[in-house]
């Protein structure tokens, strides 16, 4: 089954109109900048223009493609062709300008602006298949061999700049298509800061490195966090990120379908505030990845649902103290009904370079 045919079993509509870029490569499989998608229960069109159609006709085979000319007309065709008098937008994406424009343009459409489409995407991208599964690994793979290849370059004496770049530079090397977000490197007091950026501080002795990176490999994402250290860590930046590592290990041992990302994040946060740092564990334990680096479901306080099979999310809990040192320890897994997969295979015993 088809995508396209999965998504009007979630969804009551004549019409779905596929327009960010995210969605429209998941629905396709090819990456643009521009282009719709008009997807029916009988068919689906991708409506391109010039500087792609080459392209998609040679690697679209989803739907059939289109040279998109005039929006107007051609659209309205397929509208009429279908029998189509209620067309589903994407109401997370589409914004309030081009849901206007299109309304002035096709007066006889009914628009469903409701979150019914972008409810049933979300739905559909929470579970991976195994075509998606295997872009993933891939994209972690890649991330872990430049985090190998990076540690001999970490000494007191490099900046933070200088190891993201070195960092985003064996990710590119090893095959990565893009970098999952702007790379986090961090050093000293700076590790303080969850989602700190890089800049010109020098690494000194004795000082954690905190590094949160991902690469992109054929449109999805890999997300890791590590934290070492420089030198010899102190007794308490040692006992810190034990407690860390332990509250992480939990979440592992309890992630699986079925439960709530309310209660994975409590398990995993009850370790830190037993241990008296719960003040300092600011954020969710986690999030899903895939074509996007935030996607559903949350590991959230905030969410009850149960989560589901298939899912890819992370598991990041952290302890940060203002102005001293922070740590973060972060894998990514699939859920199973059982369990999870752990995607990460860097082992997270502290590393201390000499």
């Amino acid at each position: 089954m088809t995508r396209f045919e999965k998504l009007f079993q979630e969804l009551d509509t004549d019409c779905a109109l596929i327009t960010s870029d995210v969605n429209r490569r998941y629905f396709t499989g090819m990456k643009s900048s521009d282009g719709i998608v008009l997807m029916f229960p009988e068919k689906a069109y991708l409506l391109i223009d010039f500087r792609y159609i080459e392209k998609a006709r040679n690697t679209v085979k989803s739907a059939e493609v289109i040279e998109l000319k005039k929006l107007q007309p051609q659209v309205s065709e397929l509208l009429k062709k279908h029998g189509a008098s209620r067309v589903s937008v994407e109401s997370e994406t589409m914004t309030i300008r081009q849901l206007n424009s299109y309304k002035h343009t096709f007066r006889e459409v009914n628009f469903d602006d409701s979150n019914a489409l972008s409810d049933a995407i979300k739905k559909l991208r929470m579970t991976k298949d195994d075509e998606e599964l295997a872009c993933i690994r891939k994209a972690q793979e890649i991330a872990e061999t430049a985090f190998d290849e990076l540690l001999p370059f970490i000494k007191a004496g490099v900046t933070e700049r200088e190891i993201a770049l070195e960092l985003n530079r064996l990710m590119f090397v090893h095959g990565a298509e893009d970098l999952s977000f702007e790379t986090i490197a961090l050093a000293g007091e700076n590790t303080s800061m969850p989602h700190g950026v890089p800049s010109d501080k020098k690494v000194e002795e004795g000082e954690f490195v905190l590094l949160d990176f991902g690469a992109v490999w054929n449109g999805y994402h890999s997300d890791m966090t590590r934290t070492l250290c420089v030198g010899k860590p102190s007794e308490e930046m040692e006992r810190v990120y034990n407690i860390v590592l332990e509250a992480q290990l939990a979440g592992l041992e309890a992630a699986k379908a079925g439960v709530t990302g309310r209660e994975l994040d409590g398990i995993s946060r009850s370790i830190i505030e037993k241990s008296g740092y719960g003040d300092c564990f600011g954020h969710s334990l986690g999030h899903g990845v895939g074509m996007e680096i935030h996607e559903a479901p949350n590991l959230s306080q905030r969410n009850e649902f149960p989560l589901n099979e298939g899912a890819v999310v992370t598991i990041e809990p952290g302890i940060y103290l203002a102005g001293k040192f922070g740590v973060r320890i972060e894998d990514f897994v699939i859920l199973t009904e059982n369990g999870c997969e752990n995607l990460t295979k860097c082992a997270k015993k502290l590393i201390s370079l000499q």
